[in-house]
């Protein structure tokens, strides 16, 4: 069962008739009082209207005194803040107040969690251990196929600021690699609003949501049936070209499949939609280079200062980013120079203002086969020559390096 914290009673009302059979209390010892006498509460629901100090304080109490009990915190604003401060805490994850179908989703994964602790919890260490050996098996089964094949690298590109010319470089990055003979997959992650099929000229006939459609049996033939050619070296995941998907493909699914990719492809180049939703996060364990992309203005200034913020936050080492500053010729009393050392990064490759851009976009062209002799054509194959170089696609018997543990941040 859950329990909802609440001073607010119109708030409570609402949580409360979302999440059937749940017990809404507006004050903490209400709540002490209950969850002490209710051993079968899997989660708690910490509305907006506590304290942060109320919740930091219910959140210590419970990981100590019932570790099964998930406390999900809801604030109006997810910001780096109410991240850092659940990851503080103990808290199972941060939602936004208004996005009920997160808020259900976390009590959902409360639930799954408390159960399995509750398993552990009831004695049945047989069958945990006889589990844990079973996994362990497999997963030195599955660590010795992939020592066999070479595992390509994920490049992500990413910007919480929209408009800065990050599908731009994912798609033309992904070219330049292709055109310098790599085989290449471009994987479109903007679900609501990607453009890579269009600046390509693609027809896709199907999208990354198709995903959904093979129910967690995603191997190598389900990805080739996902995959658009644009070239003989170069393959792309397009994005839903209509917003009527019945279903979107979940942060896992992205995982099996990009992994499935990395066997297939020496690079894998990804456009995200400029959020830490589930589908980029999934991109982001798996990189091993995060390209930030910004332009020459203080929105963008902030997008990627947040941008950078919040993958410090998540454990992103630093050694994984790359950045490419955009429109860097703009005269808007803001030099480069400032925008790097207020970010504290030195842009890897620099884009200018230029008319070609807009047209190879219309054209539905790369920019690096549109227009070769172009500045920002050349920065742009420089850029991509200087990942092939320092991400070498892995011989057999190595592995990535990095796979941090992190709380889930869900954005509406």
């Amino acid at each position: 069962m859950t329990s909802i914290l609440e001073t607010d009673p119109a708030q409570r009302a609402i949580l409360q008739a979302m999440l059937h059979g749940s017990t809404a209390v507006g004050a903490l010892d209400d709540l002490y009082s209950h969850i002490q006498g209710a051993p079968e509460e899997f989660a708690v629901v910490v509305g907006p209207g506590i304290t942060t100090e109320e919740a930091t304080g219910f959140a210590q109490w419970a990981r100590v005194n019932r570790p099964d009990l998930g406390v999900i915190l809801l604030r109006d604003t997810v910001d780096a803040g109410a991240l850092s401060l659940a990851l503080r805490s103990g808290m199972r994850e941060v939602v936004q107040s208004k996005d009920l179908a997160g808020i259900t989703t976390a009590v959902q994964r409360a639930r799954s969690v408390a159960s399995a602790i509750g398993q552990t919890m009831q004695g049945e260490a047989q069958a945990a251990a006889a589990q844990v050996k079973a996994s362990m098996i497999a997963e030195a089964e599955a660590e010795r196929a992939a020592a066999e094949a070479p595992q390509g690298k994920v490049f992500t590109v990413f910007s919480t600021k929209g408009g800065v010319g990050k599908s731009l470089v994912a798609v033309n990055t992904a070219v330049a690699l292709a055109d310098h003979g790599h085989r290449v997959c471009l994987v479109d992650l903007d679900v609501n609003s990607g453009d890579v099929a269009l600046m390509l000229q693609l027809t896709p006939t199907r999208n990354v949501n198709d995903l959904v459609g093979f129910r967690g049996g995603i191997d190598e033939g389900a990805i080739e049936s996902l995959l658009t050619q644009h070239s003989d070296r170069l393959s792309v995941v397009a994005a839903p070209v209509h917003l009527d998907s019945p279903d979107q493909a979940s942060g896992e699914e992205i995982g099996q499949l990009l992994d499935g990719l990395r066997a297939m492809f020496e690079f894998i180049v990804i456009d995200t939609s400029g959020v830490f939703d589930d589908q980029a996060l999934a991109a982001l364990d798996r990189s091993d280079s995060i390209i930030l992309v910004g332009t020459l203005d203080i929105p963008a200034l902030k997008g990627v200062k947040l941008a950078t913020s919040t993958l410090d936050l998540l454990n992103f080492s630093r050694d994984l980013w790359s950045f490419v500053l955009n429109r860097a010729d703009a005269k808007v009393g803001l030099t480069p120079a400032e925008f790097e050392s207020t970010l504290g990064l030195k842009a890897d490759a620099t884009l200018v203002s230029s008319r070609e851009v807009l047209a190879a976009v219309n054209r539905g062209e790369p920019l690096v086969n549109a227009y070769p002799g172009n500045a920002n054509s050349k920065a742009l194959v420089a850029f991509a020559a200087s990942l092939a170089s320092t991400h070498a696609v892995s011989a057999p018997g190595t592995k990535p390096g990095r796979k941090p543990s992190r709380l889930r941040l869900r954005k509406s």
